[in-house]
Parts: C-alpha cells; structure tokens; sequence
C-alpha cells in the first residue's frame, strides 16, 4: 500500500503540473473560452471509453501491469503536447492521454483487494490523499515553470517534467509494487463465468437501488467540480488578472487542504459521521463554496472559495468511493469501479462543455452559480441514498 500511494503520487505530480497551464497553452493556439473548456472535457471522454476496458484487464491480468502500462502511455502523450505546434496536436494528444488513464480504476481496485471493508474509507481516503498531494505540489511546480504572465508562458518545461515524472512512476511499479491480484484470485473470480455471464452479472450489480444512486451522485460531484477546474483559469485571468502561476498557486491550497482531508481526517470522520453523512457533509459544502466564487473580488477570497470547494469534494469522493466498493460483489471489484469512474469520466466530459457554454453565455460567475445551484437537488438525493442504505 505505501508503495501504491508513491507512485500514484509520483504520476499525479506530472498531472498537476499541467493544470495551471492547458487553458492558456490552448488559448496560445487561438481557442476560445468554450473551446479551451473541450480540451479539457477531451481528456474524459477518451478516459470514459478507456476505464472499463482497464478495469476489467486488471480484474484478468492483474493490477501491476495495467498501472505500468497506463503510466508509460501518459508519459508518451506529455512528451506530444510538450512539441505540439497547433491545436489539433494538443486535443490529439490529451485524447491519448485520457485514454491510458487507467490508473485510477487499477489504483482503486488495489486497495479494495488489501483492506477491510471496514477499513475501506481510510484506503480510498489514502489515495485521494495521494492525489491531493499531487495537486498540492504539481500546480505549483507548473505555474512556477510556465511563469506570472499568460501571455508569455513557458508551456515546453513543464510538459517535459510531467513526463519525466510518469517515467519515474514506470519504474517504480515495474519494481517496487507488488501484484495484489494473484493469479488464483483471477482463476476463482472468473471460473465458470463467460464473458456474457460477467457482463450479466455487472449489470445486475449497476442495477441494484443504492448502488445506481451512489453512482448517479458521483457523476453529479464529478460534473459540478470538472466544470470548475476547466474554467478557473479563464475567470481568474479575468476577474484578477491571474497568470499560471497565481493559479497554480490556488490549485496547490486546495491540494493541501484536500490532503489534510482525505489523508488524516477522513478516517476519524467517518467513525464519527458514516460514510453516508459525509456525502451530505460534501455537497454542503461544495455547493456554498461554488457560490462564494460568484461573490469574490480579492486573492483571499479566491483563496478561501477555492479551499470551500476543496473540502467538499474531498469529504464526499472517498465516502462515495468506498459505499460503491461496498455494495459491490468482491469478484467484481476492478469492473465495478471501472465503471464508476466511467461515470466520473463522463461528467468531466459533460461537465467542462456545460461550464464553456455558461461562461461564453452568461460570463465568468455563471458555471459556478449554475454549480451551486445542482448541488441542492445533489443534496436530496444524498439524503435518500442515506436513508436507503440504512434500511438495507
């Protein structure tokens, strides 16, 4: 387990070290606010087609493989948007990037083959903690290297460190992570099971009450925060005068909060609050940071909305996460958060193409007040997914 939080660290630096950059690299090669926001839903939907696919290799072939091979094509496609010379080459290579993202899924079903189901929240806290670290440091290490000003960032370096770092996680897994799923779980998870059998059996799973409804609402967190990340850029630049590095800045706080959340706290609160309550925790918060965006004219606002956000998406996903691995069948581990994050892709398909929309319709405040207003009915369906899953 430790070595798996390393690398997925290690990979989730180079990862958000380009966050702070691709809006401006694309606004570079002339795209528009609503076209800056497609470049970044590009990534999903091509990690939307990959995720199941990936899942479903790492319940076959084991965890340790899909990571590694994952990891290197990420790699490969920072090396492509480090040299593009036009916008095509951009989308082209965030596709290709989307689509080896496969880590999640593998990362996620390798902690549910090593805890507890009791213990489960703690492990999707560990590496959402992972994550967070990520974001904490890769934002600031881009925006440092991309520079303060837009208009003159250095877009090359950045891309050439975020590949290097992907590299670094190659090795690492190659060498230092163990395969959790052995060759005779494989055997007793698949024996007797065609591929239609499984299929059926997947389906049936997605079509239980709680679990469809836990993943409707991952979907929704999923959309509402996509839309914030792929816009902030664009409404700092406008509202502050913001460059890559200012928001780079901002990313990394809400990096570090989301890592104090998900790597100490969430494990305490969930003993104290369950998992259910913490989703409802989540969408409170989540929704009334999105509206202190809207009423925000100084960098600590900015700041303090940011880390709003922050904290509700941290208090919810690893809730989420764990209450999907719970009430799936432990043979179907990889396929059913394989599926998950599909969902999750989807909304960061759909959810950057709607905040595009309402930003170029309605003005920078309008993704995030459009935002803050989904997270009410977000809100009630928590509260029924609650009640359900106490009754079951």
């Amino acid at each position: 387990m430790p070595i798996l939080l390393l690398i997925v660290f290690v990979d989730l630096l180079g990862f958000g070290i380009i966050i702070p950059l691709a809006p401006y690299y694309a606004e570079h090669f002339g795209a528009a606010p609503d076209v800056v926001t497609l470049l970044m839903a590009t990534f999903s939907v091509a990690q939307f087609i990959a995720a199941p696919f990936w899942g479903r290799l790492s319940d076959r072939i084991g965890r340790k493989p899909v990571l590694a091979a994952s990891v290197l094509g990420t790699a490969a496609a920072y090396l492509w948007m480090a040299f593009a010379t036009d916008l095509w080459m951009l989308f082209a290579a965030r596709a290709a990037s989307g689509f080896m993202s496969g880590n999640i899924a593998a990362a996620m079903a390798y902690v549910a083959d090593v805890t507890r189901p009791e213990q489960r929240s703690r492990g999707m806290g560990l590496i959402g903690a992972a994550f967070g670290l990520g974001f904490i440091f890769g934002p600031i290490v881009g925006g440092l290297l991309g520079g303060p000003s837009a208009s003159e960032a250095d877009f090359r370096t950045p891309f050439l460190v975020a590949a290097g770092l992907s590299s670094v996680a190659v090795v690492m897994t190659l060498t230092l992570l163990r395969e959790s799923w052995t060759a005779d779980k494989r055997a007793a998870a698949f024996r007797g099971l065609t591929p239609a059998g499984r299929l059926a059996e997947l389906g049936r799973a997605l079509h239980l009450p709680v679990l469809g409804l836990l993943i409707v609402l991952f979907f929704i967190f999923t959309f509402v925060f996509a839309g914030m990340e792929s816009t902030y850029a664009l409404w700092a630049e406008r509202r502050l005068d913001w460059g890559p590095r200012q928001v780079g800045t901002a990313f990394g706080v809400a990096g570090l909060l989301a890592a104090l959340i998900q790597g100490g706290a969430i494990g305490p609160l969930t003993r104290l609050m369950g998992e259910a309550n913490l989703v409802l925790l989540g969408s409170l918060v989540l929704g009334f940071g999105l509206f202190a965006v809207t009423q925000t004219e100084t960098p600590a606002g900015a700041y303090t909305a940011m880390g709003l956000m922050a904290a509700g998406i941290s208090f919810a996903s690893p809730a989420l996460s764990a209450l999907i691995s719970r009430n799936s069948p432990s043979e179907m581990q990889g396929s059913v958060l394989g599926i998950s994050q599909s969902a999750s892709s989807l909304a960061r398909v759909l959810g950057p193409a709607w905040a595009g929309f309402i930003f170029v319709g309605l003005g920078p405040d309008g993704p995030y007040l459009s935002g803050a207003l989904i997270m009410v009915p977000a809100f009630m369906l928590a509260f029924l997914a609650s009640r359900r899953l106490r009754a079951g």
